[in-house]
């Protein structure tokens, strides 16, 4: 299968499939057809191995306009349409400071896909800039984060879903070993500290990248890639680099992906160092 294409604007670079644009009812027949298995299958295994969706639930479902979160968006409409339990859902898209092509692109894929967003400004990338200088992306995120948390608050949602998938899982795992010297991994839900009563989930805790991009290029949709208009101008990806670390260890360890997720689950507490707990620090000397 052939991998996407890319064209890059200034400080944006958009996903080109080779495909062409697929009718909307191909498209929703894929996620439960096509890629029943793979997306759909791990999608409704994470909702129910990690709790994620209760009766009387409202939801933001958060777009970005990359694949992820496009997906993400029509995985929730085909759970209204085909599953048991009921819950409400809200889709919204924050427009940090796109340019206006992008933000055309975002509008354009959300008409086509029948998702009805609600699209509200903000000033993020600028902000960003300016605070964080030449890394502004942790900024960034934390800036989005908190945007995203008060749009859904405002439109009475209790909990915020990000299109978080298995590789973002793993990667980010990675990151904390290798960059901040702790082991700590990304979990499926989390309680918002600044926002009472919300609650952060990731539906596509166990989706492997890999499908999605087979989706997104089948459908023939053009998603996003950040299109930050600050970082495309900055030096250096950490996560890019750890992605591409752990592509390079498929070859000598077999299914060291799998591994490295699972070990997050199996961390044994009395094989380790020290470990901290609701903000205090604890050693092995501790119960020694």
């Amino acid at each position: 299968m052939k991998e996407e294409n890319t064209i890059a604007g200034e400080g944006c670079e958009i996903l080109i499939p080779f495909n062409e644009r697929k009718p909307l009812k191909d498209i929703e027949r894929s996620i439960i057809k096509t890629y029943r298995k793979h997306i759909w299958t791990k999608f409704i295994k994470a909702i129910k191995e990690y709790d994620l969706i209760q009766d009387g639930d409202r939801i933001a479902v958060a777009i970005s306009g990359g694949k992820d979160s496009l997906l993400m968006a029509k995985l929730f409409q085909e759970l209204k349409k085909n599953g048991t339990q009921n819950f409400e859902v809200e889709y919204i898209a924050m427009d940090p400071g796109y340019h206006k092509d992008i933000k055309e692109l975002l509008e354009d894929n959300c008409s086509y896909l029948d998702i009805p967003v609600h699209i509200y400004e903000a000033n993020i990338f600028q902000v960003a800039d300016k605070i964080a200088k030449d890394y502004p992306c942790y900024m960034c995120a934390r800036m989005r984060r908190g945007a995203l948390y008060g749009k859904a608050k405002e439109l009475g949602c209790n909990k915020l879903a990000l299109g978080h998938h298995y590789n973002d899982v793993i990667e980010t795992t990675m990151l904390n070993l290798l960059c901040a010297g702790n082991f700590k991994t990304m979990m499926p839900k989390l309680k918002a500290q600044n926002f009472e009563g919300m609650e952060l989930i990731r539906p596509m805790y166990l989706i492997e990248e890999k499908y999605i991009e087979r989706f997104i290029q089948n459908a023939g949709i053009w998603p996003l890639n950040c299109a930050c208009m600050v970082a495309a101008k900055k030096i250096g990806n950490k996560r890019r680099e750890i992605k591409e670390l752990i592509d390079s260890l498929q070859g000598n360890f077999k299914n060291v992906d799998m591994s490295i997720f699972k070990a997050a689950q199996n961390v044994n507490m009395d094989a380790v160092l020290g470990w901290e707990k609701d903000g205090e620090k604890h050693s092995f000397l501790d119960e020694y």
